[in-house]
């Protein structure tokens, strides 16, 4: 009897059982194949592991049914089926992330992808072992080769994923464009829609909530959820919640890769434009300041000569690229001497924010619970479009003191007779976390620091987390570190700012960091949680 097909599917079910976690990467990176592999190799043991012991697995079961049994027979095959399918079910269990950020989702994709590898890696294993014998012996070179490729099959899991979705790719684009084309269908017959693209190396979900926000004090608005921000996530939002009440659609607009928003603007045919900011930021994609700054003005390029754009004041990138556009523009900050839109008499405290609405001729108070200085840039980029839409000053007010926190950038969380929590967790930027460093100081002590760093800077990640460390230095009296490695360049940093040698806590995953906490932390104390890793990123 040859190798059975009930053997080679029960291989492959429970290799893709087992790699889970695989998947999970996969999906954690669009599906884009230089982002899986750098994964890979920044989780080689993680990576290996499900291969390895579905290897040990499936080489135990085998030796065990060659023991029991001289003459192997269709039950014996059932048998070991069963055991390598339930073997990667809890291999698969064992190896995912426990407290993943983003759940691993069983999406339509995802199923597709399941049914493709399904079929590839059973033809793949059949054309290879098809012809062995196991009952008769490994009498030629062809059986030992073959047999030696079903031992190792499993050990190469990580590549057959990565083969598995390349003849995926296919599918997917053609039913991905479909999709797309419906969507781009939906927003051209809705002459009456205002719609607004907002990208930026930061400060683009909190500049998407804080405008849907003001402007749903004139206009009925449908803004991106979450953090939807790739083509496809747009176009799930377009085909599913866009209604014929809507007036302005505000679409965030992400890149890891040139021309990322060039395609976002294909879909969205933006007539406004926002540029919240440019920076390094997954430079370990885009390699160069440059190659991120190109790509962010795609925006701006694709508006239609009669659009509209809108850039946040920094003083530096933001404002040459504002300089350099010669579609009507505006510019908004803290420069009265040169934006458009400013505030004047900002003052900060633990509760939020008050300053003066600017614009020529205009000064109107206002109040937000939105916490430092960033936010108050945010908010005037916000309020510069609305003006632009017709918004009056009052109306900007109202909304302005209707924003709400947005969860996980600069988020206040207080508890009664307790700690209060700063929680910047989506934070990943030296700028934003010097703002957030700013605020922690305004809390009275203790104040105490927890981070594992920046993540996605290429070879600038050291040089910017030792910065991130000297930025950390003067705000806060304890620092938690979390990451052995990561933590060093952060260390250096804290001790070049002068920071106690004995007040740095290095920790090795952040429930490690919260063990701690509950040691160290007093009533009254102010923690700041800055930034947090994705869920490819472990030591």
């Amino acid at each position: 009897m040859n190798l059975s097909i009930l053997l080679i599917i029960g291989i492959v079910i429970g290799c893709l059982l087992a790699g889970k976690c695989l998947i999970h990467y996969f999906q954690l990176e669009s599906y884009q194949f230089p982002g899986y592999f750098r994964t890979l190799r920044r989780n080689l043991l993680k990576a290996v592991l499900p291969g390895f012991l579905m290897t040990v697995l499936l080489i135990a079961t085998s030796l065990l049914t060659v023991l029991i049994s001289p003459r192997i027979t269709w039950i014996h095959y059932a048998v070991d089926t069963i055991v390598l399918i339930a073997g990667g079910f809890l291999i698969g269990k064992a190896t995912s992330e426990k407290n993943a950020k983003k759940a691993f989702v069983l999406t339509p994709r995802i199923k597709r992808f399941y049914a493709v590898a399904l079929i590839v890696l059973t033809l793949i294993l059949a054309l290879v072992s098809g012809g062995i014998d196991p009952a008769g012996g490994l009498k030629t070179t062809e059986d030992r080769i073959g047999i030696a490729f079903v031992i190792i099959f499993p050990a190469l899991l990580p590549l057959w994923i990565a083969l598995s979705g390349l003849l995926a790719w296919p599918i997917e684009k053609g039913i991905s464009e479909l999709y797309f084309r419906d969507a781009q269908r939906i927003l051209i017959s809705r002459k009456d829609l205002i719609r607004i693209g907002i990208t930026g190396s930061w400060g683009k979900t909190s500049v998407k909530f804080i405008l849907g926000t003001i402007l749903e004090e004139k206009y009925h608005t449908l803004v991106t959820p979450a953090s939807f921000n790739t083509p496809m996530g747009v176009t799930k939002v377009i085909r599913s919640k866009l209604e014929p009440g809507h007036r302005v659609f505000v679409a965030e607009m992400g890149a890891r890769h040139m021309g990322d928003i060039k395609e976002m603007c294909r879909l969205v045919h933006p007539e406004i434009g926002i540029l919240t900011s440019v920076g390094p930021q997954h430079l370990d994609t885009f390699k160069t300041l440059d190659r991120v700054i190109r790509t962010k003005y795609e925006l701006i390029d694709a508006l239609p000569a009669d659009g509209r754009s809108f850039f946040a004041d920094d003083g530096d990138i933001c404002r040459k690229l504002y300089e350099k556009t010669k579609k009507e523009k505006t510019i908004s900050g803290l420069d009265p001497a040169y934006d458009d839109v400013w505030a004047e008499n900002i003052t900060y405290s633990p509760e939020g924010s008050e300053f003066d609405l600017c614009r020529k001729g205009e000064r109107t108070p206002c109040r937000s619970q939105l916490l430092g200085e960033l936010n108050i840039r945010n908010i005037l980029l916000c309020a510069s479009v609305a003006f632009g839409l017709g918004l009056t000053a009052e109306q900007i007010a109202r909304g302005i003191e209707k924003i709400r926190p947005i969860e996980h950038r600069l988020q206040l969380i207080r508890n009664p007779g307790g700690m209060s929590v700063i929680d910047d967790a989506f934070n990943s930027n030296i700028r934003g976390a010097r703002q957030a460093f700013q605020v922690l100081k305004v809390f009275p002590e203790k104040r105490i620091v927890v981070t594992p760093g920046m993540v996605e800077l290429g070879e600038k990640e050291y040089e910017m987390n030792r910065e991130f460390g000297e930025a950390m230095a003067d705000c806060c009296d304890r620092a938690i570190l979390v990451g052995k490695k990561r933590s060093q360049a952060i260390s250096e940093g804290l001790r070049a700012g002068g920071f106690a040698e004995n007040n740095i806590h290095v920790v090795s995953s952040l429930d490690e960091a919260t063990a701690l906490l509950r040691q160290i932390v007093t009533p009254g104390d102010t923690v700041l949680f800055e930034n947090d890793l994705p869920d490819n990123y472990t030591e």
